[in-house]
Protein backbone atom coordinates (compact mmCIF):
# COMPACT_ATOMS: atom_id res chain seq x y z
CA UNK A 1 0.00 0.00 0.00
CA UNK A 2 2.82 2.23 0.69
CA UNK A 3 4.78 2.03 -2.34
CA UNK A 4 1.24 2.26 -4.08
CA UNK A 5 0.59 5.77 -2.94
CA UNK A 6 4.10 6.64 -3.31
CA UNK A 7 3.94 5.81 -7.05
CA UNK A 8 0.60 7.52 -7.42
CA UNK A 9 2.43 10.80 -5.50
CA UNK A 10 5.36 10.54 -8.00
CA UNK A 11 3.57 10.20 -11.43
CA UNK A 12 0.82 13.33 -9.94
CA UNK A 13 4.23 15.27 -9.67
CA UNK A 14 5.27 14.29 -12.80
CA UNK A 15 2.24 15.19 -14.62
CA UNK A 16 2.27 19.00 -13.02
CA UNK A 17 5.09 19.77 -14.79
CA UNK A 18 4.04 21.36 -18.05
CA UNK A 19 5.82 22.86 -20.77
CA UNK A 20 5.68 26.17 -22.80
CA UNK A 21 7.22 27.37 -25.78
CA UNK A 22 8.28 30.97 -25.69
CA UNK A 23 9.18 32.94 -29.03
CA UNK A 24 11.04 35.69 -27.94
CA UNK A 25 12.31 37.99 -30.88
CA UNK A 26 14.47 41.22 -30.39
CA UNK A 27 15.60 43.45 -32.91
CA UNK A 28 18.80 42.36 -33.40
CA UNK A 29 18.72 38.35 -32.11
CA UNK A 30 15.69 35.54 -31.46
CA UNK A 31 15.05 32.58 -29.71
CA UNK A 32 12.88 29.90 -28.83
CA UNK A 33 12.78 29.07 -25.40
CA UNK A 34 11.13 26.14 -23.55
CA UNK A 35 9.49 27.07 -20.35
CA UNK A 36 8.75 24.14 -17.56
CA UNK A 37 6.54 25.63 -15.13
CA UNK A 38 6.70 22.78 -12.19
CA UNK A 39 3.42 24.32 -10.36
CA UNK A 40 6.07 27.02 -8.37
CA UNK A 41 8.57 28.04 -10.35
CA UNK A 42 9.86 27.83 -13.85
CA UNK A 43 13.39 26.69 -15.90
CA UNK A 44 13.99 28.22 -18.82
CA UNK A 45 15.81 26.07 -21.89
CA UNK A 46 16.87 28.32 -25.16
CA UNK A 47 16.33 25.53 -27.69
CA UNK A 48 16.96 27.49 -30.53
CA UNK A 49 18.93 31.34 -31.13
CA UNK A 50 19.69 33.58 -34.11
CA UNK A 51 20.99 36.54 -35.54
CA UNK A 52 18.78 38.92 -37.69
CA UNK A 53 19.26 42.74 -38.69
CA UNK A 54 17.54 45.52 -41.16
CA UNK A 55 18.35 44.61 -44.57
CA UNK A 56 19.08 48.12 -46.53
CA UNK A 57 17.88 47.84 -49.96
CA UNK A 58 16.90 50.68 -52.55
CA UNK A 59 17.39 53.14 -49.76
CA UNK A 60 15.14 51.78 -47.25
CA UNK A 61 15.72 49.61 -44.30
CA UNK A 62 13.65 46.81 -43.98
CA UNK A 63 12.92 43.55 -42.35
CA UNK A 64 13.45 40.10 -43.70
CA UNK A 65 10.10 38.93 -42.19
CA UNK A 66 10.06 35.57 -43.86
CA UNK A 67 13.46 35.02 -42.58
CA UNK A 68 12.37 35.73 -39.20
CA UNK A 69 8.91 33.08 -39.60
CA UNK A 70 11.52 30.61 -41.13
CA UNK A 71 13.76 30.78 -38.17
CA UNK A 72 10.26 30.62 -35.93
CA UNK A 73 9.32 27.52 -37.50
CA UNK A 74 12.92 25.97 -37.39
CA UNK A 75 12.56 26.94 -33.32
CA UNK A 76 8.70 25.08 -33.49
CA UNK A 77 10.46 22.55 -34.81
CA UNK A 78 13.76 21.69 -32.26
CA UNK A 79 11.58 22.74 -29.40
CA UNK A 80 9.05 19.72 -30.15
CA UNK A 81 11.71 17.54 -31.17
CA UNK A 82 12.81 17.81 -27.59
CA UNK A 83 10.00 18.57 -25.99
CA UNK A 84 6.76 16.92 -27.52
CA UNK A 85 4.69 17.79 -25.04
CA UNK A 86 4.56 21.92 -24.99
CA UNK A 87 0.91 23.09 -24.06
CA UNK A 88 1.04 26.07 -25.97
CA UNK A 89 2.99 28.74 -27.63
CA UNK A 90 3.39 32.54 -27.91
CA UNK A 91 5.31 35.09 -29.66
CA UNK A 92 6.65 38.88 -28.54
CA UNK A 93 8.92 41.18 -30.48
CA UNK A 94 10.05 44.54 -30.56
CA UNK A 95 7.17 47.07 -31.09
CA UNK A 96 6.38 49.98 -33.32
CA UNK A 97 6.90 47.63 -36.92
CA UNK A 98 4.10 46.74 -38.68
CA UNK A 99 3.82 44.67 -42.64
CA UNK A 100 0.19 44.71 -44.33
CA UNK A 101 -1.29 41.84 -46.15
CA UNK A 102 -3.59 42.36 -49.50
CA UNK A 103 -7.43 41.38 -50.06
CA UNK A 104 -5.96 38.09 -50.97
CA UNK A 105 -4.41 37.81 -47.80
CA UNK A 106 -1.02 37.58 -49.15
CA UNK A 107 1.96 39.71 -47.59
CA UNK A 108 2.39 43.24 -49.60
CA UNK A 109 5.98 43.81 -48.65
CA UNK A 110 8.64 43.23 -45.90
CA UNK A 111 8.14 45.62 -43.63
CA UNK A 112 10.02 48.98 -42.85
CA UNK A 113 12.34 49.51 -40.07
CA UNK A 114 11.61 52.16 -37.10
CA UNK A 115 15.37 53.27 -37.77
CA UNK A 116 14.49 54.45 -41.40
CA UNK A 117 15.77 57.71 -42.51
CA UNK A 118 12.70 58.02 -44.47
CA UNK A 119 10.32 57.61 -41.54
CA UNK A 120 11.82 59.69 -39.10
CA UNK A 121 12.57 62.99 -41.54
CA UNK A 122 8.98 63.28 -42.45
CA UNK A 123 8.00 63.34 -38.62
CA UNK A 124 7.54 67.02 -39.11
CA UNK A 125 5.06 66.95 -42.04
CA UNK A 126 2.84 64.90 -40.08
CA UNK A 127 2.44 67.16 -37.47
CA UNK A 128 1.32 69.57 -39.91
CA UNK A 129 -2.28 67.25 -40.54
CA UNK A 130 -2.08 66.33 -36.61
CA UNK A 131 0.01 69.00 -34.23
CA UNK A 132 1.94 67.22 -31.94
CA UNK A 133 0.21 67.59 -28.74
CA UNK A 134 -2.88 67.04 -30.59
CA UNK A 135 -1.85 63.66 -31.31
CA UNK A 136 -0.39 63.46 -27.60
CA UNK A 137 -3.83 63.98 -26.32
CA UNK A 138 -5.35 61.81 -28.74
CA UNK A 139 -3.29 58.44 -27.88
CA UNK A 140 -1.69 59.26 -24.86
CA UNK A 141 1.80 57.52 -26.31
CA UNK A 142 5.20 59.57 -26.61
CA UNK A 143 5.43 61.04 -29.65
CA UNK A 144 8.45 59.42 -30.11
CA UNK A 145 9.56 58.85 -34.13
CA UNK A 146 10.17 55.33 -33.94
CA UNK A 147 6.19 54.78 -33.21
CA UNK A 148 4.37 53.29 -35.86
CA UNK A 149 2.15 56.27 -37.08
CA UNK A 150 5.66 58.20 -38.63
CA UNK A 151 6.25 55.32 -40.78
CA UNK A 152 2.29 55.02 -42.11
CA UNK A 153 2.76 58.40 -42.79
CA UNK A 154 5.54 58.30 -44.67
CA UNK A 155 3.52 55.40 -46.66
CA UNK A 156 1.09 57.92 -47.48
CA UNK A 157 3.61 60.48 -48.40
CA UNK A 158 4.87 58.37 -50.78
CA UNK A 159 1.83 56.84 -51.64
CA UNK A 160 3.25 53.84 -51.49
CA UNK A 161 2.48 49.98 -52.64
CA UNK A 162 1.27 49.48 -48.54
CA UNK A 163 -1.17 52.35 -48.97
CA UNK A 164 -2.41 50.93 -51.96
CA UNK A 165 -2.46 47.49 -51.83
CA UNK A 166 -2.61 47.11 -48.20
CA UNK A 167 -6.40 45.72 -46.83
CA UNK A 168 -5.15 44.52 -43.03
CA UNK A 169 -2.05 46.48 -41.01
CA UNK A 170 -0.73 43.95 -38.83
CA UNK A 171 2.40 44.58 -36.24
CA UNK A 172 5.10 41.94 -36.55
CA UNK A 173 3.78 39.96 -33.92
CA UNK A 174 0.74 39.60 -35.53
CA UNK A 175 1.73 38.72 -38.31
CA UNK A 176 4.01 35.93 -37.44
CA UNK A 177 0.55 34.83 -35.86
CA UNK A 178 -1.37 34.94 -39.14
CA UNK A 179 1.00 32.76 -40.93
CA UNK A 180 0.79 30.84 -38.02
CA UNK A 181 -2.87 30.76 -37.29
CA UNK A 182 -4.39 32.38 -40.19
CA UNK A 183 -6.13 34.96 -37.73
CA UNK A 184 -6.11 38.45 -38.43
CA UNK A 185 -6.11 40.94 -35.49
CA UNK A 186 -3.97 43.21 -33.71
CA UNK A 187 -2.85 42.85 -29.96
CA UNK A 188 -3.20 45.65 -28.27
CA UNK A 189 0.00 46.45 -26.16
CA UNK A 190 1.79 46.51 -29.14
CA UNK A 191 -1.05 48.51 -30.82
CA UNK A 192 -0.38 51.33 -28.49
CA UNK A 193 3.00 51.08 -30.09
CA UNK A 194 0.92 53.11 -33.50
CA UNK A 195 -0.20 55.61 -31.75
CA UNK A 196 -3.11 55.24 -33.02
CA UNK A 197 -5.25 53.75 -30.16
CA UNK A 198 -7.67 55.53 -27.59
CA UNK A 199 -5.68 54.35 -24.58
CA UNK A 200 -8.57 55.77 -22.07
CA UNK A 201 -11.25 53.03 -23.44
CA UNK A 202 -9.19 50.77 -25.07
CA UNK A 203 -9.84 51.10 -28.44
CA UNK A 204 -9.06 52.04 -31.84
CA UNK A 205 -8.76 56.02 -32.40
CA UNK A 206 -10.22 55.91 -35.83
CA UNK A 207 -10.14 59.40 -35.92
CA UNK A 208 -6.21 60.27 -36.30
CA UNK A 209 -6.33 57.41 -39.45
CA UNK A 210 -9.31 59.67 -40.79
CA UNK A 211 -7.44 63.15 -40.21
CA UNK A 212 -4.46 61.34 -42.36
CA UNK A 213 -7.06 60.25 -45.15
CA UNK A 214 -6.22 56.66 -44.52
CA UNK A 215 -9.25 54.09 -44.28
CA UNK A 216 -9.59 52.82 -40.15
CA UNK A 217 -10.42 49.71 -41.93
CA UNK A 218 -6.87 48.59 -42.21
CA UNK A 219 -7.45 48.26 -37.93
CA UNK A 220 -8.38 44.70 -37.03
CA UNK A 221 -10.15 43.55 -33.59
CA UNK A 222 -8.08 43.65 -31.08
CA UNK A 223 -7.18 41.02 -28.75
CA UNK A 224 -5.44 41.52 -25.09
CA UNK A 225 -2.36 39.58 -23.30
CA UNK A 226 -3.65 36.28 -22.22
CA UNK A 227 -6.08 35.85 -25.10
CA UNK A 228 -6.21 32.81 -27.22
CA UNK A 229 -5.56 32.96 -30.71
CA UNK A 230 -6.20 29.32 -32.01
CA UNK A 231 -3.96 26.31 -33.15
CA UNK A 232 -1.21 26.29 -35.98
CA UNK A 233 -3.34 25.74 -39.09
CA UNK A 234 -3.61 22.54 -41.21
CA UNK A 235 -1.34 23.69 -44.07
CA UNK A 236 1.41 24.69 -42.05
CA UNK A 237 1.05 21.35 -39.52
CA UNK A 238 1.31 19.40 -42.82
CA UNK A 239 4.07 21.33 -44.47
CA UNK A 240 6.57 21.05 -41.02
CA UNK A 241 5.31 17.65 -39.63
CA UNK A 242 3.69 19.63 -36.16
CA UNK A 243 0.48 19.15 -34.17
CA UNK A 244 -2.56 21.64 -33.65
CA UNK A 245 -0.57 23.68 -30.94
CA UNK A 246 -2.46 26.16 -29.19
CA UNK A 247 -1.51 30.12 -29.85
CA UNK A 248 -1.52 32.26 -26.85
CA UNK A 249 -1.48 36.19 -27.62
CA UNK A 250 1.13 37.51 -24.70
CA UNK A 251 1.78 40.96 -24.20
CA UNK A 252 3.83 40.93 -27.72
CA UNK A 253 5.40 44.04 -27.66
CA UNK A 254 8.50 42.71 -26.07
CA UNK A 255 8.90 45.61 -23.39
CA UNK A 256 5.22 45.41 -22.15
CA UNK A 257 6.12 41.36 -21.58
CA UNK A 258 9.28 42.86 -19.68
CA UNK A 259 7.68 44.97 -17.08
CA UNK A 260 4.74 41.89 -16.72
CA UNK A 261 7.65 39.65 -15.68
CA UNK A 262 9.64 42.26 -13.16
CA UNK A 263 9.84 40.48 -9.81
CA UNK A 264 8.97 42.90 -7.83
CA UNK A 265 10.93 42.40 -4.69
CA UNK A 266 8.54 45.34 -2.38
CA UNK A 267 5.61 46.66 -3.75
CA UNK A 268 5.31 49.09 -0.62
CA UNK A 269 7.78 51.32 -2.27
CA UNK A 270 7.19 53.81 -5.15
CA UNK A 271 9.66 52.03 -7.36
CA UNK A 272 10.68 52.16 -11.38
CA UNK A 273 11.95 50.50 -14.27
CA UNK A 274 14.49 50.61 -16.91
CA UNK A 275 13.99 47.84 -19.77
CA UNK A 276 18.00 48.04 -20.89
CA UNK A 277 18.34 46.08 -23.64
CA UNK A 278 19.29 47.92 -27.49
CA UNK A 279 16.89 50.96 -26.03
CA UNK A 280 16.42 51.64 -22.67
CA UNK A 281 12.86 52.07 -21.59
CA UNK A 282 12.58 53.44 -18.20
CA UNK A 283 9.03 54.22 -16.81
CA UNK A 284 6.49 53.63 -13.60
CA UNK A 285 3.58 50.99 -13.85
CA UNK A 286 0.19 52.59 -13.52
CA UNK A 287 -3.15 51.94 -13.27
CA UNK A 288 -4.42 54.59 -16.11
CA UNK A 289 -2.47 56.78 -18.83
CA UNK A 290 -1.38 59.77 -17.83
CA UNK A 291 -1.92 62.57 -19.85
CA UNK A 292 -0.84 66.40 -18.03
CA UNK A 293 0.80 69.32 -19.71
CA UNK A 294 4.13 68.24 -17.67
CA UNK A 295 4.17 64.47 -19.00
CA UNK A 296 4.24 65.78 -22.79
CA UNK A 297 6.52 68.43 -21.94
CA UNK A 298 8.90 65.63 -20.47
CA UNK A 299 8.83 63.09 -23.10
CA UNK A 300 7.01 60.68 -21.84
CA UNK A 301 4.22 58.79 -22.77
CA UNK A 302 1.87 56.14 -22.28
CA UNK A 303 2.04 52.36 -23.42
CA UNK A 304 -0.33 49.56 -22.56
CA UNK A 305 0.95 46.20 -20.64
CA UNK A 306 -1.13 43.24 -19.59
CA UNK A 307 -4.45 43.07 -17.87
CA UNK A 308 -5.79 46.92 -18.61
CA UNK A 309 -2.78 48.06 -17.11
CA UNK A 310 -0.71 51.52 -18.20
CA UNK A 311 3.56 52.11 -18.26
CA UNK A 312 4.67 55.38 -18.41
CA UNK A 313 7.51 55.51 -20.12
CA UNK A 314 10.16 57.04 -21.94
CA UNK A 315 11.78 55.27 -24.82
CA UNK A 316 16.08 56.22 -25.00
CA UNK A 317 18.96 55.23 -27.05
CA UNK A 318 20.89 52.62 -25.15
CA UNK A 319 23.42 49.31 -26.02
CA UNK A 320 22.59 50.14 -29.56
CA UNK A 321 25.70 52.49 -29.55
CA UNK A 322 27.70 50.64 -28.05
CA UNK A 323 26.70 47.30 -29.83
CA UNK A 324 27.26 49.75 -33.33
CA UNK A 325 30.81 50.40 -31.41
CA UNK A 326 31.57 46.63 -31.36
CA UNK A 327 30.65 45.85 -34.66
CA UNK A 328 33.29 48.60 -36.09
CA UNK A 329 36.37 47.00 -33.77
CA UNK A 330 34.98 43.89 -34.37
CA UNK A 331 36.20 44.63 -37.88
CA UNK A 332 39.22 46.29 -36.79
CA UNK A 333 40.65 44.00 -34.73
CA UNK A 334 39.86 41.11 -36.76
CA UNK A 335 38.77 38.93 -33.91
CA UNK A 336 35.87 38.05 -31.41
CA UNK A 337 35.41 41.16 -29.04
CA UNK A 338 33.21 40.00 -25.52
CA UNK A 339 31.15 42.75 -23.43
CA UNK A 340 33.48 42.14 -20.69
CA UNK A 341 37.06 42.80 -22.36
CA UNK A 342 34.81 46.15 -23.53
CA UNK A 343 33.59 46.76 -19.95
CA UNK A 344 36.93 46.13 -18.42
CA UNK A 345 38.33 48.45 -21.18
CA UNK A 346 36.18 51.14 -19.68
CA UNK A 347 36.67 50.39 -16.38
CA UNK A 348 40.89 50.57 -16.89
CA UNK A 349 40.31 53.92 -18.49
CA UNK A 350 39.27 56.04 -16.09
CA UNK A 351 36.81 58.69 -15.39
CA UNK A 352 35.56 60.20 -18.54
CA UNK A 353 36.22 63.89 -19.63
CA UNK A 354 33.98 64.15 -22.60
CA UNK A 355 29.81 62.97 -22.73
CA UNK A 356 27.33 62.65 -25.53
CA UNK A 357 23.48 63.04 -25.59
CA UNK A 358 22.23 59.72 -26.18
CA UNK A 359 19.23 60.44 -27.95
CA UNK A 360 20.99 62.60 -30.62
CA UNK A 361 19.88 61.41 -33.66
CA UNK A 362 22.98 60.95 -35.00
CA UNK A 363 23.47 57.74 -32.58
CA UNK A 364 19.88 56.58 -33.83
CA UNK A 365 21.11 55.24 -36.64
CA UNK A 366 23.09 52.85 -38.33
CA UNK A 367 27.09 54.16 -38.25
CA UNK A 368 30.00 52.19 -39.90
CA UNK A 369 31.99 53.88 -37.83
CA UNK A 370 30.08 54.80 -34.66
CA UNK A 371 33.39 54.85 -32.23
CA UNK A 372 34.09 57.65 -34.68
CA UNK A 373 30.64 59.41 -34.60
CA UNK A 374 31.57 59.85 -30.72
CA UNK A 375 34.69 61.20 -31.21
CA UNK A 376 33.97 64.03 -34.04
CA UNK A 377 30.86 64.60 -31.71
CA UNK A 378 32.95 65.18 -28.72
CA UNK A 379 34.99 67.45 -30.90
CA UNK A 380 32.60 69.61 -31.84
CA UNK A 381 31.22 70.05 -28.33
CA UNK A 382 34.38 71.30 -27.70
CA UNK A 383 35.77 68.33 -25.34
CA UNK A 384 38.88 66.39 -25.34
CA UNK A 385 38.52 63.66 -27.32
CA UNK A 386 37.93 59.75 -26.25
CA UNK A 387 40.57 58.11 -28.55
CA UNK A 388 41.17 54.30 -26.79
CA UNK A 389 38.14 51.66 -27.20
CA UNK A 390 38.19 51.90 -23.10
CA UNK A 391 37.88 55.65 -23.53
CA UNK A 392 34.91 55.75 -25.97
CA UNK A 393 33.35 52.64 -24.13
CA UNK A 394 33.62 55.02 -21.18
CA UNK A 395 32.64 58.08 -22.32
CA UNK A 396 29.25 56.21 -23.59
CA UNK A 397 28.40 54.30 -20.07
CA UNK A 398 28.97 57.59 -17.99
CA UNK A 399 26.89 59.48 -20.78
CA UNK A 400 23.92 56.68 -20.49
CA UNK A 401 24.15 56.80 -16.50
CA UNK A 402 23.78 60.95 -16.50
CA UNK A 403 20.85 60.31 -18.88
CA UNK A 404 19.39 58.00 -16.81
CA UNK A 405 19.80 60.11 -13.96
CA UNK A 406 17.78 63.10 -15.85
CA UNK A 407 15.13 60.91 -16.73
CA UNK A 408 14.59 59.37 -13.31
CA UNK A 409 14.31 63.07 -12.00
CA UNK A 410 12.23 63.86 -14.40
CA UNK A 411 9.83 61.09 -13.81
CA UNK A 412 9.92 61.64 -10.28
CA UNK A 413 8.72 65.45 -11.26
CA UNK A 414 5.58 64.50 -13.25
CA UNK A 415 4.67 61.51 -11.04
CA UNK A 416 5.26 63.12 -8.12
CA UNK A 417 6.47 60.54 -5.90
CA UNK A 418 9.95 59.52 -4.63
CA UNK A 419 11.40 56.63 -6.12
CA UNK A 420 12.97 54.38 -3.23
CA UNK A 421 13.65 51.48 -5.81
CA UNK A 422 14.61 50.86 -9.32
CA UNK A 423 14.27 47.85 -11.34
CA UNK A 424 16.85 47.05 -14.20
CA UNK A 425 16.03 43.94 -16.30
CA UNK A 426 16.87 42.74 -19.40
CA UNK A 427 20.31 42.01 -20.78
CA UNK A 428 22.18 45.34 -19.92
CA UNK A 429 21.48 44.02 -16.39
CA UNK A 430 23.68 41.57 -16.22
CA UNK A 431 26.43 44.37 -16.60
CA UNK A 432 27.31 44.85 -12.87
CA UNK A 433 29.64 47.94 -13.42
CA UNK A 434 26.85 49.63 -14.81
CA UNK A 435 24.01 48.66 -12.53
CA UNK A 436 26.72 49.61 -9.83
CA UNK A 437 27.72 52.89 -11.40
CA UNK A 438 23.38 54.11 -12.11
CA UNK A 439 22.83 53.23 -7.62
CA UNK A 440 25.77 55.44 -7.15
CA UNK A 441 24.34 58.34 -9.70
CA UNK A 442 20.92 58.01 -8.92
CA UNK A 443 21.18 57.70 -5.02
CA UNK A 444 18.31 55.03 -5.43
CA UNK A 445 18.98 51.23 -5.07
CA UNK A 446 18.75 49.37 -7.66
CA UNK A 447 17.34 45.30 -8.37
CA UNK A 448 19.24 44.02 -11.20
CA UNK A 449 17.64 41.18 -13.18
CA UNK A 450 16.60 38.74 -14.50
CA UNK A 451 18.24 39.35 -18.01
CA UNK A 452 15.01 36.79 -19.12
CA UNK A 453 12.47 39.15 -18.39
CA UNK A 454 10.53 39.53 -21.34
CA UNK A 455 10.80 35.60 -21.88
CA UNK A 456 9.03 35.52 -18.23
CA UNK A 457 6.46 37.98 -19.00
CA UNK A 458 5.52 36.47 -21.81
CA UNK A 459 5.53 32.69 -19.82
CA UNK A 460 3.15 34.60 -17.53
CA UNK A 461 0.46 35.19 -19.78
CA UNK A 462 0.62 31.50 -21.33
CA UNK A 463 -0.07 30.45 -17.80
CA UNK A 464 -3.12 32.31 -17.15
CA UNK A 465 -4.09 31.58 -20.62
CA UNK A 466 -3.68 27.62 -18.95
CA UNK A 467 -5.72 28.64 -15.70
CA UNK A 468 -2.40 27.82 -14.01
CA UNK A 469 -2.65 31.55 -12.18
CA UNK A 470 -5.50 33.81 -11.77
CA UNK A 471 -3.34 37.58 -12.01
CA UNK A 472 -0.36 39.38 -12.93
CA UNK A 473 0.93 39.13 -9.32
CA UNK A 474 0.98 35.90 -9.45
CA UNK A 475 2.95 35.51 -12.31
CA UNK A 476 5.37 37.78 -10.56
CA UNK A 477 5.61 36.21 -7.39
CA UNK A 478 6.76 33.14 -9.74
CA UNK A 479 9.59 35.18 -11.66
CA UNK A 480 10.68 35.79 -8.59
CA UNK A 481 10.56 32.18 -7.49
CA UNK A 482 12.51 31.35 -10.15
CA UNK A 483 15.08 34.28 -10.55
CA UNK A 484 18.58 35.19 -9.66
CA UNK A 485 18.64 39.02 -9.06
CA UNK A 486 21.41 41.57 -7.49
CA UNK A 487 20.90 44.16 -5.27
CA UNK A 488 22.90 47.12 -5.71
CA UNK A 489 22.94 49.97 -2.42
CA UNK A 490 24.31 53.25 -3.56
CA UNK A 491 27.56 54.12 -3.20
CA UNK A 492 29.87 57.36 -3.71
CA UNK A 493 27.33 59.93 -5.31
CA UNK A 494 29.60 63.11 -4.99
CA UNK A 495 31.57 61.91 -8.37
CA UNK A 496 28.04 61.89 -10.42
CA UNK A 497 26.92 65.20 -8.72
CA UNK A 498 29.71 67.22 -10.39
CA UNK A 499 30.09 65.47 -13.38
CA UNK A 500 26.23 65.31 -13.28
CA UNK A 501 26.37 69.42 -13.53
CA UNK A 502 28.48 69.41 -16.14
CA UNK A 503 26.51 67.29 -18.19
CA UNK A 504 23.42 69.51 -17.54
CA UNK A 505 25.02 72.78 -18.61
CA UNK A 506 27.30 70.44 -21.91
CA UNK A 507 23.77 69.84 -23.27
CA UNK A 508 21.57 72.48 -21.89
CA UNK A 509 19.00 70.25 -19.83
CA UNK A 510 17.38 71.69 -16.93
CA UNK A 511 18.00 70.35 -13.73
Amino acid sequence: MGRGVKTIELEEEQMSEKNYLVFDFGASNGRAIVANFDGEKATTDVVHRFEHGPVYVTGTLYWDILYLFSELMNGLQASLSQYPDIRSLAIDTWGCDFGFIDENGKLVANPVTYRDKNRISRSSLLYEVIPQRELFELSAGATSEIMGIFQLFSFQYDNSLEIRSGRRMLMIPDLLNYFLTGRIYNEYTNATMTLLCDQYNRTWERRILERMGISPSILNELIMPGDKIGVIQEDIREQFGVGPLSVVAPATHDTASAVAGIPVTDSRKHWAFISLGTWAIMGLETLKPVVTDAVFASGYGNNAIPEGRNMLVKYIAALWIIQQCRSRWRNEYQRNLSWDEIVTASENAGPSKAYIDVDDPLFGQPQVDMPGIIQEYCQQKGQEIPNSMGEVARCFYESLVLKFRYNLELLEKISNKSLELLHIVGGGSQNKTLCQWIADATGISVVAGPAETTSMGNLIMQLKADGEIRNLEEGREIVLRSSSIEQYEPGDKGYWDDVYEKYLRLFSFSS
